[in-house]
């Protein structure tokens, strides 16, 4: 056992220099350190590198962070929900604004906004996201009847300028975003209304299960970078199954594992499912992804 070493923090460290210290400050601290080693590892072995997200996180400031490792190429396969890819398209063209916990959500109803946490979407940003999803429906509608979501990503990658946006970088640096459970968001909603008058439209969920077994299966390792719980994280790691798990796993979870959630689930926990591999390096990271995943990415930005 090594000793526990105070920080020793200066004026005009560099982040990766106070995150060094991390390793023998303990409690998650001392995690937060390890995930950072893993991830190293996980690009010095070219590992096929999963970064999993969920909705709220791309209403946060995280969502230039997935951008940038799109764009620098530090990931190859995204995996999100539908809302995850509604909210990185809306503040492509409008942005969202900061509120707070404990605003009166009668009155926000009210003025039509709606609250993440103390993050606001006034409701004009769905007008602009039917307008577009409409009239790109339209276009996919004439082409091929039916999409797959990492074809729709890729489409909604295609209409927007913002380099901040991680669908703008995985459509030109050709990283799939896979999304599963698409239809629960307003994507969905918007797939609702257009089924309407064109009932042979649809988005098929499992279009895109044999890329990304193609995926995994011809990987030689794979990583997983897997922030926060449901069925983005489950999508990822439940698919290395038919590989004998991941080889590499960093989790950063606010959830607990007491009443056996998936999105509380531990890395150990993954081992015996065969999701994570039993020879896997891997660490759970306890804390919120706005805080932890800055300092966990910092070094390789």
């Amino acid at each position: 056992m090594e000793k526990i070493k105070d920080f020793n923090i200066r004026k005009g460290m560099r982040t990766e220099e106070i995150v060094g210290q991390m390793g023998s400050a303990g409690f998650q601290a001392e995690r937060l350190a390890r995930g950072v080693e893993i991830i190293r590892e996980m690009r010095k072995e070219k590992a096929v590198v999963f970064l999993t997200f969920t909705a709220n996180m791309v209403a946060s400031g995280l969502r230039s962070l997935f951008a940038r490792m799109c764009e620098k190429r530090m990931v190859d396969v995204i995996i999100t929900t539908g809302g995850g890819i509604e909210h990185d398209f809306i503040r492509s063209f409008k942005p969202y604004l900061l509120g707070d916990f404990s605003l009166d959500d009668r009155v926000l109803r009210k003025k039509g906004m709606n609250r993440i946490g103390n993050i606001i979407v006034p409701n004009d940003r769905y007008v602009l996201l039917e307008r577009k999803m409409q009239k790109l429906f339209k276009r996919i509608h004439r082409e091929r009847k039916v999409t797959s979501p990492s074809e729709l990503a890729r489409e909604m990658g295609k209409l927007t300028k913002d380099r901040g946006s991680f669908l703008y970088w995985a459509e030109r640096n050709r990283i799939p975003v896979f999304s599963p459970g698409i239809t629960d968001s307003a994507i969905g909603l918007q797939t609702y209304f257009f089924k309407q008058d064109h009932p042979d439209f649809g988005i098929d969920v499992t279009g895109d299960m044999k890329d990304l077994a193609n995926i995994v299966l011809n990987a030689g390792k794979t990583g997983g970078i897997i922030l926060g719980g449901g069925i983005s994280k489950h999508h990822a790691i439940g698919a290395n199954i038919v590989r004998e798990g991941m080889d590499y796993a960093v989790y950063v979870t606010t959830s607990q594992p007491w009443d056996g959630s998936l999105s509380g689930a531990r890395t150990n926990e993954a081992v015996s499912w065969g999701k994570i591999n039993k020879r896997a390096n891997h660490i759970t990271i306890d804390g919120d992804a706005t805080i932890v995943f800055p300092l966990l990415i910092s070094e390789f930005l």
